[in-house]
């Protein structure tokens, strides 16, 4: 039987309150007459567009808009909000010096995206509130522990157009600003704790993945799951690195591992749009952060959480957390370490509850993986289920004959 909403429990959302930026609907229509007319645009890019989503849903409470210059250099400085709230990355709005110059202090501006070639569209307005001048070499050191341009986070932070910041609160006047991906397992805030409210899930434990689900995974999403009501798989499904599996051939591994092997009544699907920062630790505040705010109590965070390539310690995204209180952040997470099969135990395993060397251990790493697949080899099923490794390499081949596919072009 399940337990009542009133009894449901889960977490408050970050800094108590859950954010709602949305223009009310028979506003929008005024709103965006008198924006398309009589104020400055700003053309935001596919990454300020999610951030604008995630802001307006409340995914990124308490934000309520993006940081003004107090908030931006504290959150640099000390992973804090200038209320002194937990907080570890900065959430910016930059422009160009001419998009500067029309965005006056006290005064609103439109955001806008590009709409099907057509022209832009204006998805919210913004009351700006401060307008500053930022060092992206200090925040890449700051936030990304390197300021190498081979780091994908530093880069796309280099790319970035405009050595202005603007910051404000946002008024979102579209349901989607960015199409959404994924529609059937996309849940805003408000909708997802209804979701979890109805399932009587009183403890909840999210799992943020930009990778398949492997049988170490696997491993230390049931061990959580011994220990809670429910579990969210909350894979993200922004933008990544080049090399990383697509998220449609993703959705689709975890389509088929969650049908087979886990408990329908103690799971749930749903994804996260987010960009991938590939922040490590500070990264990992940042999404436990976010799960907070859908509803989790607790988030596992396990070996090189966000990480890439050799930029972090194997698991500094865990050290990060002894940085602060667990009231303050407001929700428990859970230290795993790297697991794996072994030959001699004849079943999964970390090193906290195995005694054997690593010549026993089935263990390869996400490139060694890559390669197997794009040859079409299969990985032990010690390392991945079967059926997830025929949707990998099916993704993989899709993927090849789109690239291999001439182009058109028009005269």
């Amino acid at each position: 039987m399940l337990r009542s909403r009133e009894q449901w429990i889960g977490s408050t959302p970050h800094g108590g309150t859950l954010v709602n930026r949305r223009a009310p609907e028979d506003e929008r229509e005024e709103r965006t007459h008198r924006a398309q007319q009589l104020l400055p645009k700003v053309a935001l890019g596919p990454r300020t567009l999610s951030d604008l989503e995630m802001i307006a849903t409340g995914v990124f409470s308490p934000l309520g808009g993006f940081m003004v210059r107090e908030d931006y250099r504290s959150v640099i400085e000390s992973m804090r909000l200038a209320s002194g709230l937990v907080w570890s990355m900065p959430i910016t709005l930059s422009v160009t010096q001419e998009e500067a110059r029309s965005s006056i202090v006290g005064q609103e501006i439109a955001l806008t995206s590009a709409a099907d070639g057509n022209g832009q569209k204006i998805v919210a307005t913004m009351l700006v509130e401060d307008r500053y001048s930022y060092d992206k070499e200090r925040e890449a050191r700051e936030v990304y522990r390197t300021t190498d341009t081979d780091h994908p986070g530093v880069a796309n932070l280099y790319r970035r157009q405009g050595e202005v910041l603007l910051g404000g609160e946002v008024t979102l006047l579209v349901d989607e600003p960015n199409p959404r991906p994924f529609p059937h397992y996309y849940y805003e805030p408000a909708e997802l704790r209804r979701l979890l409210a109805e399932k009587g899930w009183r403890k909840v434990v999210g799992f943020q993945t930009r990778n398949p689900v492997h049988r170490a995974h696997e491993y230390i999403q049931k061990s959580a799951l011994e220990t809670v009501d429910g579990l969210l798989l909350n894979p993200l499904v922004g933008e990544t690195k080049s090399d990383d599996i697509s998220a449609a051939v993703r959705m689709r591994s975890y389509e088929i591992i969650l049908e087979r092997y886990y408990p329908k009544n103690r799971t749930v699907l749903a994804v996260f749009p987010a960009a991938m920062r590939y922040a490590g630790p500070r990264e990992a505040i940042f999404h436990a952060i976010c799960r907070k705010n859908y509803g989790c109590t607790h988030f596992i965070v396990g070996r090189d959480h966000a990480g890439v390539g050799s930029y972090y310690g194997t698991y500094d995204a865990q050290h990060i957390f002894e940085e602060f209180e667990e009231e303050e952040l407001g929700m428990t997470p859970l230290f795993f370490e790297h697991a794996f099969f072994c030959l001699n135990c004849e079943g999964m395993a970390t090193t906290k509850t195995c005694p054997h060397g690593k010549d026993s251990h089935v263990f390869f790493s996400g490139t060694r993986v890559r390669e197997m697949l794009s040859k079409g080899e299969y990985p032990p099923p010690e390392f991945s289920r079967p059926e997830v490794v025929e949707v990998l390499i099916e993704g993989l081949r899709e993927e090849e004959k789109m690239i291999k596919q001439p182009r058109m072009f028009q005269e």
